[in-house]
Order: structure tokens, then sequence, then C-alpha cells
């Protein structure tokens, strides 16, 4: 699938999948620091165009956490076919979860990304489900 980007610093490689990865690295663009606990964006140095249909996932990458104290704000971003303008460059918001100030480099690697395949959604509202289900939260005793 070819997917039309924007590198807003050519400086950075764009993102690359290896072969056979379900994920490709994205790259940061620009140096950041977090406060403890705080959340920021960080700039990930592309637009680009998800085909209709289709939505790109951001999830931070499995190392970033252990050895930078951050996580995805949001556990996981949605970029939609939609943002894809000239300004509309990636940001990951991540959470400095540390009691220390966290520094990500221009150039680090923090966060990943998937393009996936979605389907368009439309209800059929019911008055009953007409199925027994798992009888819901209230019957799982370690939330009681």
């Amino acid at each position: 699938m070819k997917i039309k980007i924007k590198r807003f610093d050519t400086r950075f490689p764009l993102p690359a999948p290896e072969p056979g990865a379900a994920c490709f690295d994205m790259i940061c663009r620009e140096t950041v620091t977090i406060p403890p606990h705080q959340i920021k964006p960080i700039k990930q140095n592309f637009a680009l165009k998800v085909p209709d249909g289709y939505a790109l996932l951001l999830f931070v990458r499995s190392s970033t956490p252990l050895r930078k104290g951050l996580m995805l704000a949001n556990s996981v971003g949605v970029v939609d076919p939609f943002y894809c303008g000239d300004g509309d460059e990636n940001l990951a918001f991540m959470h400095n979860f540390t009691d220390d100030p966290v520094t990500v480099e221009a150039g680090d690697k923090i966060v990943q990304g998937m393009i996936i395949k979605t389907e368009a959604v439309s209800w059929d509202e019911v008055e009953s489900m007409n199925d027994s289900g798992h009888g819901g939260y209230q019957h799982h005793d370690e939330l009681k």
C-alpha cells in the first residue's frame, strides 16, 4: 500500500517498516523535556494521508516505558484519514510517570505506528439483545 507522506525536517528519515513487522517506528524531530507526572506532545516529523477505510494507530514502543519512563497519555493514538493537511504533523502525547524530568532527544524512536483497515458502522437499535451474555461486571468477584 502506498501512502502519501510529508516530512517536516528532511534531516530525519521517513518511518521505515522492517520486512514482516506489524508496525513502523516513528522518529521524534525535536528535543523535549517532560516534567515529572506531566504530559507533553512530541512531534513525529510527518503528516500522512491514511487511505479512506483505514486508520493509523500509534503505540508506545515496548522499550519506552522501561528506558524512558514514558507512556502514551491516551494509551493508543488514532489518526483518521481526514487528518492529512500540510500542518497536520503527527504528535505523540507522552506522559512522564516518573519522579524526574525525562528528555526525549530529536531522532529518538519512542512510538510506533500501524495502519489498520476499518469498517463503517451503523447501529441497529433493539429493545433487547436476546442473548445471555456473561452477566456484566457485577458478576466478577474481583470487582466486589
